[in-house]
């Protein structure tokens, strides 16, 4: 490097992004939106490492999934040891209850927000790093659980204002109706196995729902007469999806039945579901095709696969940069009150008046640089309601339109009387 050439910048890395103004307080009233409804219905806060063993994720998401065999960040520590970035929530969660004795608090709601980590190609609100909310109800094997759930995150999104989101629903059954529905899957699609995608090929044997669930044309064209699930479900999973549907009905969240819908991993039982933007909506065409903006179901299979007891439990996840692109505008908040600092000997009189604003709950901010004139000028770009004047003297007036009772008596708390 010559002596007069400056280093070159380092640049973000691919997928990730600095999150800054408007977009950031989107962000922001989505997870301040998610903390409020989540205590409303007491799920407990839990915060959860961001990498966990290698085994966690390859046990509980099988090694034979795009996530564990193409997208995970795993690498080796010092100790020689693998560990992965998480890709999800659930797994750690798992692991969690299982090594921690959280069974004792039975059935325990929990919820989490946070970054994740899957190395894929970066699209329209989809990112290497990214974050979602996470709210899970371990040990709890009624379809009341289920209920409560899709009716917590039915109100997330009306609280957010996201309109025109659909909840789409199907049953997976129990473990003998998953079974005997994906035998006739099987069936079904190996008579037309040379027609299918390269993809549907190889998921035919290993894992036929996942075709239910293909985007492409070459096996769409087959969906629509593949067994369905209806016709292979025991009573006792009829009656558990019938008591799922009756309690939305009566907790007046609107869905729509999606025969398609499926999880393909083993552990998934009975309620699966996603929240999709309806057709032509404003939601809709903000997320392009990435149309799912919150999803889960039932994975009584999971804590097996981590070496536990069976345990029953129902999660969902949603995406905050795609439920923040649906929010509308956030700017930040209005600027009630700048104190405005005539000359350097009042800096005391306005760090105290400062103080008393803000434990006030006032929104306030101070200026302080440059000749007095330049002072006013910059305080009044900032558009605040309200100009509070401070020099040596202390407080000496305000200027601004509109009530100014909250800020009179912020003022009027100092614990020294400010002169008007």
């Amino acid at each position: 490097m010559s002596k007069n050439s400056q280093p070159k910048t380092p640049q973000a890395i691919r997928g990730t992004q600095d999150i800054f103004g408007p977009d950031a307080e989107a962000f922001a009233f989505v997870v301040e939106t998610f903390e409020r409804v989540r205590k409303l219905y007491r799920f407990r806060r839990i915060e959860m490492p961001v990498f966990e063993k290698t085994e966690v994720f390859a046990r509980s998401l099988g090694e034979t999934t795009d996530v564990v065999s193409k997208e995970m960040y795993s690498f080796d520590d010092r100790g020689g040891e693998s560990l992965t970035l998480r890709p999800e929530f659930t797994a750690g969660i798992a692991r969690a209850y299982l090594t921690n004795g959280w069974q004792q608090h039975a059935p325990l709601k929990v919820g989490t927000h946070g970054p994740l980590f899957r190395y894929e190609r970066p699209q329209k609100g989809r990112y290497r790093q990214f974050h979602q909310l996470d709210a899970e109800i371990i040990g709890a094997a009624e379809p009341q659980a289920d209920v409560e759930l899709l009716a917590m995150a039915d109100q997330l999104l009306k609280e957010l204002g996201i309109e025109g989101v659909t909840l789409h629903l199907n049953t997976l059954g129990d473990g003998d109706s998953r079974e005997a529905w994906r035998a006739a899957l099987i069936d079904y699609f190996s008579a037309v196995k040379d027609e299918l995608s390269e993809d549907s090929q190889e998921r035919l044997e290993k894992n036929p729902l996942r075709i239910l669930d293909s985007k492409d044309r070459r096996d769409q064209r087959f969906l629509a007469d593949a067994p369905k699930i209806d016709a292979f479900l025991s009573d006792d999973a009829r009656a558990f999806f019938e008591a799922v549907t009756s309690g939305l009905d009566a907790a007046g969240v609107q869905w729509v039945r999606a025969e398609n819908l499926v999880r393909g991993l083993d552990y998934y039982r009975h309620t699966a579901f996603e929240f999709i933007p309806d057709q032509g909506s404003a939601a809709a065409e903000a997320l392009g095709s990435q149309s799912t903006i919150l999803g889960g179901g039932r994975y009584d299979g999971l804590m097996e696969s981590l070496g536990g007891p069976a345990t029953p439990a129902v999660g969902w996840a949603a995406g905050i940069e795609r439920l923040a692109m649906l929010v509308g505008d956030r700017s930040e908040p209005r600027l009630e009150a700048m104190v405005l600092v005539e000359n350097d000997a009042g800096m005391s009189a306005a760090f105290q008046l400062l103080a008393q604003l803000r434990a006030g709950g006032i929104v306030a901010d101070i200026m302080a640089t440059g000749s007095p004139k330049k002072r006013y000028d910059k305080a009044v770009k900032q558009q605040p309601q309200h100009i509070l004047r401070v020099d040596e003297r202390g407080y000496h007036g305000i200027s601004g339109e509109g009530d100014t009772s909250r800020i009179v008596k912020a003022v009027n708390a100092a614990p020294t009387s400010p002169r008007t």
